[in-house]
């Protein structure tokens, strides 16, 4: 039987990102000469190098078992494909913007309008649900400068942190949808043992780049609010020191939370609190 085949962006930030989350999650490779094909070294598995908008599609016929893209991708391609999990990378949101000088208070009001995107099946589909009829400008590159152009009224277009919108003197109308990078899979789901054993193995790393290990000492009579601080993914750890008046606790915290969560457990009287990031976990 042929090996599992993953599909993977040939370049670009996300090529970097799914490349180190596989070599994280254990999926070791080495891509030689930007060649098009790597083999996994202790794996039945082929990675291949594709770009990032074909992998739904080629996934979805079967010329590729699994593959790592955009959930924005997905959606405009329109792929019969199986989404198997988000890789907490990637988030962006696809909205509706138009120049700071005009204001849209409801979708509807698209109507008439030109709009620039290289999101033309999703934004087809928004502006039927909103009851609105727009020439749609199919592009594939940059938008942001259409309006100023003369070439479009408005633009649907991916969102990061929105300075490129200001930069343009944009702002966002609407949003249409918030996106990340999954990992999909072909609905035929060939080498299925293994395919979920790489899911499996993502999603540890995924969890544990949520998490880190909190260690700290508190004292026995206090535990139970320290609990309350700290509950854990499922419970606490908690041991007997040979102070019998004292325990420690070992616990997985948010990592975002983590500073704060310290703060709290300082004030509760509990010291030596120690975080140690996590790298991978099953759970």
């Amino acid at each position: 039987m042929s090996n599992l085949r993953i599909g993977l962006p040939s370049k670009g930030r996300l090529s970097d990102l799914a490349s180190e989350l596989l070599k994280e999650a254990g999926i070791k490779f080495r891509r030689q000469n930007r060649s098009l094909f790597a083999k996994v070294s202790d794996l039945p598995i082929e990675i291949i190098f594709l770009r990032t908008d074909d992998i739904p599609v080629l996934c979805g016929e079967g010329a590729i078992d699994m593959g790592i893209t955009g959930s924005d991708l997905v959606a405009e391609s329109q792929a019969d494909v199986e989404t198997r999990l988000s890789l907490g990378v990637g988030k962006c949101r696809l909205a509706v913007c138009v120049p700071d000088t005009m204001e849209i208070t409801d979708p509807s009001e698209l109507n008439g309008l030109r709009i620039a995107t290289s999101f033309t099946n999703v934004t087809r589909t928004y502006l039927e649900q909103h009851s609105a009829q727009a020439h749609i400008v199919p592009l594939t590159g940059s938008v942001e400068i259409m309006i100023t152009l003369g070439i479009a009224d408005a633009i649907v277009d991916l969102v990061e942190t929105g300075s490129t919108l200001a930069a343009n003197r944009l702002k966002i109308s609407h949003e249409i949808g918030h996106y990340e990078t999954i990992i999909v899979q072909n609905k035929e789901k060939r080498h299925p043992e293994l395919a979920d054993r790489i899911v499996r193995r993502l999603e540890g790393v995924v969890i544990a780049r949520g998490y880190s290990l909190l260690e700290y000492n508190i004292p026995r009579e206090r535990l139970s609010k320290a609990e309350n601080i700290t509950p854990g993914f499922k419970s606490p750890t908690i041991t007997s020191l040979e102070d019998s008046d004292w325990c420690a606790v070992r616990v997985m915290v948010k990592t975002k939370q983590v500073t704060s969560v310290m703060d709290q457990l300082e004030e509760l009287g509990a010291s030596a609190i120690l975080e140690t990031p996590i790298n991978n976990c099953r759970l």
